[in-house]
């Protein structure tokens, strides 16, 4: 049963819309929003979809088709503090959304996930469907940038998840069939087109059997480490420097980095040793795809991974297996850990011709190495797509 035939049968009537929001991979510039890095992006055709209607009395009503519980809230008295449920998202959203925009219509809908979670960015394709569907009811009209910042401001203010706006922009921004090309710092962004000399690809995503919830996860720290090696670096250096909250590696120069880095504690060294080579690994990548190179985009894809594991220092080892899995495979062009790559799904850009080999020989060597999840670890093959939408 989809989300349109759950919300007939709970409601006795039709939607009035459906909104939909695609999950997103970053093939390169993994762990580097959240210091203004540049990234790439594609969006999926595979997403989050909400049927729904409007609703007078300024109730929010969802019900999901992964979730027990059933969300509800009113849009004019939102907890300041989060739940610790899923419906945080949609609290953070509305909340952030009251406050630049008058809200005088609730909603209810019917919720659906097209894959499972972890590693697609889930989260912000749940908080900007459930966006557009509000601002659908409630007449609004956001620019792409409102959307992205409300949405993040959902993670980051209200849910406590310290990412930057990878997730979100490549949920807005993103065009079938076009790289995105971004600046997370000031917002510059370019799709590029595949070139006609591009071999042919497809994007597997691998799912490893276990789901994680990023607010959970070591995730946060890593954003901090980050943040401490920038600051310590700017006082290694004379730089002048501010709050910590306020502190980026993009401040400082690739160089402060090489002449200070020994004197930074191990772990804070590897996170700005992944950061500042992921800088490279990114614009090396957008020049091989507008040229075609899909074997070039593969290796640095493959090497963002590399670089997860030894200077990230994230992985399971569940999804690291499936990451060497992956490396020894024909037909994979490249890939890495999707996500913040603490449990959840590996991407890998592959060649359609090796489509069948490739899903039986990682199905096969992958489940021979972790039996217990047979019926849980999935692969699905999908293409690029547009960003979000109201169908």
């Amino acid at each position: 049963m989809n989300c349109e035939e759950k919300f007939f049968e709970i409601y006795k009537k039709s939607p009035s819309g459906v909104s939909f929001c695609p999950y997103r991979i970053c093939p390169i510039g993994a762990h580097s929003d959240h210091q203004y890095g540049k990234i790439t992006g594609f969006a999926l055709d595979k997403g989050i979809r909400i049927a729904f209607a409007p609703k007078h009395n300024g109730v929010i009503e969802l019900t999901s088709l992964q979730f027990e519980k059933r969300a509800q809230f009113h849009i004019n008295f939102i907890p300041e503090e989060k739940q610790n449920d899923w419906a945080d998202y949609l609290r953070g959203v509305a909340l952030f959304l009251s406050q630049r925009h008058s809200l005088h219509m609730g909603l209810s809908g019917v919720i659906e996930g097209s894959l499972p979670i972890g590693g697609l960015s889930s989260s912000a394709a749940v908080c900007i469907a459930f966006l557009s569907a509000l601002c659908s009811v409630n007449g609004i009209t956001l620019t792409p940038h409102e959307t992205i910042m409300i949405a993040l401001e959902a993670e980051n203010r209200y849910v406590g998840v310290s990412c930057g706006k990878l997730d979100q922009s490549c949920e807005v921004f993103s065009k079938k069939g076009r790289l995105l090309y971004l600046d997370t710092k000031d917002d510059s962004f370019e799709l590029i087109p595949e070139n006609p000399n591009m071999r042919p690809y497809k994007i597997a995503i691998f799912f490893s059997g276990m789901e994680r919830t990023l607010a959970g996860s070591k995730f946060n720290m890593r954003v901090d480490e980050c943040r401490s090696a920038a600051y310590a670096l700017k006082a290694f250096s004379g730089m002048e420097y501010g709050k910590f909250s306020e502190t980026f590696l993009r401040d400082v120069p690739f160089e402060v980095f090489q002449k200070y880095k020994d004197k930074l504690p191990e772990n804070w060294a590897r996170r700005a040793e992944h950061w500042y080579s992921e800088f490279k690994r990114v614009e090396a990548g957008a020049e091989a795809w507008r040229r075609g190179d899909i074997f070039e985009f593969g290796r640095l894809s493959s090497e963002s991974g590399k670089s997860s594991i030894y200077n990230w220092q994230t992985g399971s080892d569940e999804l690291k297996t499936l990451y060497e899995i992956m490396m020894k495979t024909d037909g994979v062009y490249g890939g890495r850990f999707s996500g913040a790559g603490f449990k959840g799904c590996c991407m890998a850009l592959i060649d359609p011709a090796f489509e069948e080999s490739a899903v039986k020989k990682i199905s096969e060597e992958y489940l021979k190495a972790f039996p217990k999840l047979a019926g849980k670890f999935s692969i699905h093959i999908c293409e690029s797509a547009d960003g979000v939408d109201i169908l």
